[in-house]
């Protein structure tokens, strides 16, 4: 069974003033194995050495590729996001940082929610983004 997406948006058309494009849901009905994954922060999974980059876009192209990658070794993939948070420190990256991520669920379709928090756990991240998983039976 696919996981069922109840009412199905974009966020072009749920906030229009922003420059937004996240494909988003509802609510997510889902069977299968769960997989919870820890916040993501832009490092590096073998390392955890923080990449260089101050910039918000970079910053989450490095979170949503460990999310790929974290997705991939549990032997999922990406559509069987059911759930993401994201932790901005800055609401002035926002845009940047929800058009970065819907570059990876471009048709997916999760719930979402999103803070913004005073910090996160290094003074140089702005971004941390946690998603749960629903690998179908």
């Amino acid at each position: 069974m696919t996981h069922i997406r109840v009412r199905k948006f974009n966020t072009a058309e749920t906030y229009p003033e922003q420059n937004l494009d996240n494909d988003l849901c509802q609510a997510v009905i889902a069977r299968g194995a769960t997989v919870f994954l820890r916040g993501q922060c832009p490092q590096d999974l073998d390392t955890a050495e923080n990449i260089s980059s101050k910039d918000p876009v970079t910053q989450t192209h490095k979170v949503m590729q460990n999310i790929q990658q974290l997705i991939g070794e549990a032997g999922g993939k990406m559509e069987d996001m059911c759930k993401v948070v994201v932790y901005i420190t800055d609401t002035r990256h926002r845009e940047a940082v929800y058009r970065t991520m819907g570059e990876y669920l471009k048709g997916i379709y999760p719930v979402s929610t999103g803070l913004c928090v005073t910090a996160l756990a290094r003074p140089e991240w702005l971004v941390e983004i946690d998603a749960t998983f629903v690998i179908p039976d």
